[in-house]
């Protein structure tokens, strides 16, 4: 994935920075003529009516109040829309038309919310460090291991090469189950050069070099969904598409997880964020959907930056993932959160009627991930390794075995969603919130960085699946809170060993805005981990303290008042960085929270109404990209196919 930056020059300022706006709510203009109309239509939309360019073609997305009505057709009809895509699953209408009919349709009553159809761009030793060949049975072609067999994991990318040898089964059937172009382009390999990479990360086999580069889950089904063009770009619309896809297509494919390695600025709130919504969606239907944080943590000169978490990872439901370095070794004691993942908290925010803007402000991203200079399988002659030949990792001659580095949150996200279809393998009845309650709870906490970086902590491929294997199969909606959660009653020990060096579980899980410890998140069962909710829907937030909800969760769970940056140990041991109160309040830039040095704004940049943010286009040289003192060693190929992975 491509490294994005703001470029921010102010003087006098401490190394840390935040990327947010100061205070927390501020009035928004409104020569609409309506103060409400703010809370229903993106700004950029405004800015661009606002400036004398009404009259100019947009192309927008309108989330209707309830069900579409057919007046509202008739409406966009007769303010000269056009090209208008409906969805089978999803209550969302995309059209083109000018900008002053847009602002006009987001007054109506039976409209929720109209935003533009903005730019998605792809977010620029591993089974060992994860845990992963813990796991996973060794056995020549006996595939009676964990290997992602039957799950089906659909990569939404640039496309994929399905000609390379990293994506066929033991019996050398394409594992490529499905593929499908939303990019108007017609074809679905990769000739960007993104996607092969992140699905054999998430699902390749370990053919070629005897193994050393097999992915999490690489017997795993992937279904190959091409949002992302040749460029690397792609558009909010096409990545609707692919979701509604997934929703219309989930059982016949057993799809069970979904990779977003992609985003674009956080800037409406997930409440309104098209693509948020439809994420949410999926996870209510029992799809585990992972996405990326960014690749925003620091600016040109290697300051650190907060807020700049990517949409959709500022979906609650989703599960965010930030990249963390392993600097070459097998072992976690030297693992760090890598200084190009983005940190939280998320900065998308909603207008109210009154015209003020509140932002989400939460705890992201969930967990963090081996990602920094991964090598992977590389897509035929594409354009980011033609453009920057240190790409390639020099395994192979042979087109169909040729590997690349790439570095990012992008590498992290597939990283993750191959242990969870590990999970799933191992227990099917598996909700996404349980999947990723688990997760945080046997992450690694990683010393020295905080909530707002790392999450819980680096997943723990084996901790994670551990769990899975021990969680009841009969927990249905009705289950009582507080019912033994695990088929036995012996706590397992929190703590897991790689490349000889032991660590503690975290042992807590993030809320939203606050954390939660307690052996009873992982003993008894917990309402949140039910479909149709969400982890953080537990707290009680207020003027008092944050508490829990005694209907969804048990007693014996205890929330944390503070942002902690962490001694490495579990949740809840290591130095207080902010107040979580700090997120509900106008109190987190008061001056004493963090620094002085706090830089403020939206993250928005202002131009002809389309939204690029940190959208420049950088090469991810392994040079360029990443921290240098951690570049895999690269094996070579002998040629032959390795079965035994």
């Amino acid at each position: 994935m491509k490294r994005f930056f703001f470029l921010i020059v102010l003087s006098g300022l401490s190394s840390l920075i935040f990327i947010l706006p100061s205070p927390v709510q501020h009035k928004v203009h409104a020569d609409s003529g309506s103060d409400s109309l703010g809370r229903k239509v993106s700004r950029e939309i405004q800015r661009k009516v606002w400036s004398g360019n009404g009259s100019e073609q947009v192309r927008v997305i309108i989330q209707p109040a309830g069900l579409w009505d057919d007046d509202l057709d008739s409406t966009i009809e007769g303010s000269g829309g056009t090209n208008v895509r409906r969805f089978h699953n999803f209550q969302v209408h995309i059209v083109t038309l000018p900008a002053n009919a847009a602002l006009a349709i987001a007054a109506r009553s039976d409209v929720a919310y109209v935003s533009l159809n903005r730019e998605v761009r792809s977010l620029g030793h591993l089974s060992i460090t994860t845990g992963v060949d813990q796991i996973r049975t060794t056995s020549g072609t006996n595939a009676s291991g964990l290997d992602g067999t039957g799950i089906g994991i659909a990569v939404v990318d640039s496309g994929i090469d399905t000609t390379h040898k990293a994506f066929l089964d033991r019996s050398n059937n394409v594992r490529v189950v499905y593929s499908e172009d939303f990019t108007g382009e017609g074809r679905t390999d990769d000739p960007y050069g993104h996607g092969t990479h992140v699905a054999a990360l998430a699902a390749g086999n370990g053919r070629i070099s005897n193994g050393q580069y097999v992915g999490v889950a690489p017997n795993a089904n992937i279904l190959n969904l091409r949002v992302l063009n040749a460029q690397g770009v792609g558009t909010t619309g096409g990545v609707l598409r692919a979701l509604d896809w997934i929703a219309t297509n989930r059982d016949a494919y057993n799809i069970r997880v979904v990779n977003l390695s992609l985003g674009m600025p956080a800037i409406d709130s997930y409440r309104n964020d098209p693509i948020c919504r439809s994420v949410r969606r999926l996870v209510d239907a029992g799809i585990v959907v992972f996405a990326a944080a960014g690749n925003n943590g620091s600016d040109q000169e290697g300051t650190r930056l907060y807020g700049h978490i990517h949409s959709p990872g500022n979906e609650p439901s989703a599960i965010t993932v930030g990249a963390s370095n392993t600097f070459g070794t097998d072992g976690r004691g030297d693992d760090g959160v890598a200084s190009f993942s983005s940190r939280g908290p998320t900065r998308s925010f909603a207008v109210d009627q009154n015209g003020a803007v509140t932002y989400d402000n939460l705890i992201k991203p969930d967990i963090v991930a081996p990602g920094n200079k991964l090598i992977e399988a590389q897509a035929v002659n594409n354009v980011l390794v033609n453009q920057n030949p240190a790409l390639d990792a020099g395994v192979s001659p042979v087109d169909n075995r040729k590997m690349m580095y790439l570095s990012g949150s992008s590498m992290a996200t597939p990283v993750a969603a191959g242990v969870a279809a590990l999970m799933l393998q191992a227990n099917p009845t598996l909700t996404p919130n349980l999947i990723k309650a688990l997760m945080m709870y046997t992450a690694q906490p990683l010393a020295g960085f905080n909530m707002l970086e790392q999450g819980a902590g680096q997943v723990n491929a084996a901790g994670a699946v551990k769990l899975a294997q021990l969680v009841r199969r009969d927990l249905t909606s009705t289950t009582n809170i507080g019912e033994p959660l695990l088929t036995t009653s012996d706590v397992p020990t929190p703590e897991t060993t790689i490349g000889n060096q032991t660590f503690t579980w975290s042992r807590g899980i993030l809320l939203n805005y606050t954390y939660a410890t307690g052996t009873d998140l992982i003993t008894k069962y917990q309402r949140i981990y039910r479909i149709g909710g969400t982890l953080g829907e537990g707290i009680i937030t207020g003027d008092g303290p944050i508490s829990t909800n005694p209907a969804l969760l048990s007693e014996g769970i205890v929330t944390g008042d503070q942002i902690l940056t962490s001694n490495g140990i579990i949740t809840g041991d290591g130095t207080p960085l902010l107040a979580v109160a700090c997120l509900l309040t106008n109190n987190l830039f008061d001056g004493n929270v963090l620094s002085n040095g706090i830089v403020t704004g939206d993250g928005i940049v202002t131009g002809d109404g389309i939204i690029t943010g940190d959208l420049v286009a950088m090469a991810q040289s392994a040079t360029l990209n990443g921290d240098s003192s951690s570049t895999m060693t690269a094996e070579r190929d002998d040629g032959s196919d390795c079965l035994d992975y």
